[in-house]
């Protein structure tokens, strides 16, 4: 089978989970943060939204360079926009790892600031580490956001404490 297959096959089943929490941030607390030095809840979910882009920056070239980079660290004006967003950057993510080949995934993609070597790996693996984790990564800290404004967290692998428990 295909590298290609699984991976496709991961990011649409994940990103079920990861649109059931976006679609439960509520427009009007976009500016609201759990503490001065984190994210607000748009910008966090904004950012989750985002993530999938980083499936065609591993694929489509041999490297990414953080020093010559520019990424729109803009905040959507509200919910319905970071799922608009979201499904964009996620059909982009899903066109580009179908159409990726088993050559592709296994050559060697390096993440660099300028001439500083940060990572070099298989992209397969990278994706792993910079396109599926960090999207899971950041969809937990969005969890805990809705627990501290008290709105009901939706199950990601069965029932949350949200959730009627099924015996």
């Amino acid at each position: 089978m295909p590298v290609n297959n699984a991976l496709v096959a991961e990011l649409k089943q994940e990103a079920i989970n990861t649109r059931k929490m976006i679609e439960r941030v509520p427009t009007a607390k976009l500016e609201w943060r759990p503490h001065e030095k984190s994210m607000t809840i748009g910008r966090l979910a904004t950012h989750i939204a985002d993530l999938p882009a980083w499936f065609g920056r591993i694929i489509s070239v041999s490297e990414f360079d953080f020093a010559t980079a520019v990424f729109n660290r803009e905040t959507k004006e509200n919910t319905e926009a970071i799922l608009q967003l979201f499904d964009e950057r996620l059909g982009e993510a899903v066109r580009v790892l179908e159409a990726a080949s088993d050559e592709t995934l296994n050559a060697v993609w390096t993440l660099r600031r300028g001439d500083q070597i940060l990572f070099q790996a298989p992209r397969k693996v990278n994706l792993r580490n910079f396109a599926f984790n960090h999207v899971y990564h950041h969809r937990g800290q969005l969890s805990v956001y809705l627990r501290l404004l008290d709105i009901a967290v939706p199950g990601m692998y069965g029932p949350s404490a949200d959730e009627a428990k099924i015996i």
